[in-house]
């Protein structure tokens, strides 16, 4: 219909709770993006970037949680590295790349222009989601406005350094937010995931040193060497410092993206931040970091937001999105949709998923307790999946059926 004005998303409402906040410091600071860069390009090296993102303890926030200033030193300094802006996210439950890219993209690209410069790079690339045309479109008519203010370009604010960067579509498969299956996919192939070695970072992009960062995280960067890598070291745990955006699922009374220090107990998040559930209704478990990451029961929510607390459940801290799970729904409804999504999402590229995802569908749906081929069957996916797709779903069914204890009895394998 001629005049037609497309649908637009509601806005995501955004709080930090950290006093000064660090990835939302645009959004709700209003702090202006660039102005570190401007003080960086040309007046500080390389190896100072380096140097205080290491000392900041920075992991990567897309799930793998890799130490940011290992995989920028694995790269070498080459000028023909590529740094990527991974913005295909695909976790059911998290939109807080959405969240930036639509509302504050000069950041993530003042982020990857710090990575670039750390990494001795001249190409940077941002791949969005193909579901975000919103944070497309900003992130696009963001990098227009970065050449036309100096930011982008031949020597840099008068410096030596020779920077652009690109911004791409991505595949529109969950899958593809995995490293070499998206630069798979950039390279025209399928979006499945190749074995390593070799690492990205060693031949990736074209065969090019590769490195490939979540947008959360590269949003990080600006504040980490503005006001020091041991200021951010000091937030979180010893053992995994920082902050970490939280996105809260619309079944919660306060729905939204919250900035939250790592280490924070998770019933907070549920009970402080997300008030409950909406009209009353119970918890019956908890999913975090979305379908490779795990589920808690209600008596698990003591449990402090990070890595190696929610290991010990058999959860992961993953992207960080908050999927409440009311209890009046069937246990085994909920492993059906687990595994429905697994079968969906399964690239095809190695037999373990791809077979065992649809075999995992079929057992659930079926309905019959499961037997030894069951066992098995996750133990192979464990074990020999080609990628962490493969590998963590099992993880993820074993800790439902953990969850809900006596009404899943079996199904954890």
């Amino acid at each position: 219909m001629a005049g037609r004005v497309p649908p637009r998303s509601p806005p995501i409402p955004a709080t930090a709770i950290t006093g000064d906040p660090v990835v939302l410091a645009g959004i709700v600071a209003g702090e202006a993006a660039w102005r570190t860069w401007v003080e960086t390009v040309g007046r500080r090296s390389p190896e100072h970037v380096r140097s205080e993102v290491a000392a900041s303890g920075l992991r990567g926030r897309g799930g793998a949680g890799f130490p940011v200033a290992a995989k920028w030193a694995a790269a070498g300094g080459s000028p023909e590295t590529v740094v990527i802006a991974n913005g295909d996210e695909g976790d059911p439950g998290s939109y807080a790349d959405r969240l930036l890219m639509e509302a504050d993209p000069a950041r993530v690209l003042e982020g990857l222009a710090l990575a670039c410069f750390a990494c001795g790079a001249r190409r940077g690339l941002v791949l969005v989601r193909s579901e975000y045309p919103q944070a497309l479109a900003a992130m696009r008519d963001a990098v227009a406005r970065a050449r036309a203010d100096g930011h982008l370009g031949r020597q840099v604010h008068g410096s030596d350094v020779d920077l652009d960067v690109e911004v791409v579509a991505g595949a529109g498969s969950y899958v593809t937010g995995e490293e070499t299956a998206l630069i798979a996919g950039l390279e025209g192939g399928r979006g499945c995931a190749r074995a390593r070695p070799p690492y990205p970072t060693s031949q990736g992009l074209w065969d090019a040193p590769t490195v490939v960062n979540n947008v959360e995280t590269l949003a990080a960067v600006p504040w980490i060497v503005s006001r020091g890598g041991d200021a951010y070291a000091r937030r979180g745990t010893p053992g995994e410092t920082g902050t970490k955006l939280v996105c809260l699922s619309e079944r919660f009374a306060r729905p939204g993206c919250y900035e939250v220090e790592l280490g924070v107990p998770v019933r907070w998040i549920v009970t402080e931040l997300g008030g409950g559930l909406r009209e009353g209704a119970e918890l019956g478990v908890l999913q975090v970091g979305g379908p490779l990451g795990g589920f808690l029961s209600e008596e698990d929510l003591d449990v402090p937001l990070t890595e190696a607390g929610l290991a010990g459940y058999g959860a992961a801290l993953g992207h960080a999105g908050l999927v409440a799970v009311e209890r009046r729904l069937e246990p085994l409804d909920v492993l059906r949709h687990v595994w429905a999504f697994a079968a969906a999402e399964s690239c095809g590229a190695c037999s373990p998923c791809r077979v065992g995802s649809r075999r995992g569908l079929e057992q659930a749906r079926a309905g019959a307790p499961p037997g030894d081929a069951y066992v098995r069957m996750l133990n192979v996916m464990g074990e020999a999946s080609l990628c962490a797709f493969g590998r963590r779903l099992p993880h993820a069914v074993r800790s439902l059926a953990r969850a809900y204890g006596d009404r899943l009895r079996g199904w954890g394998g």
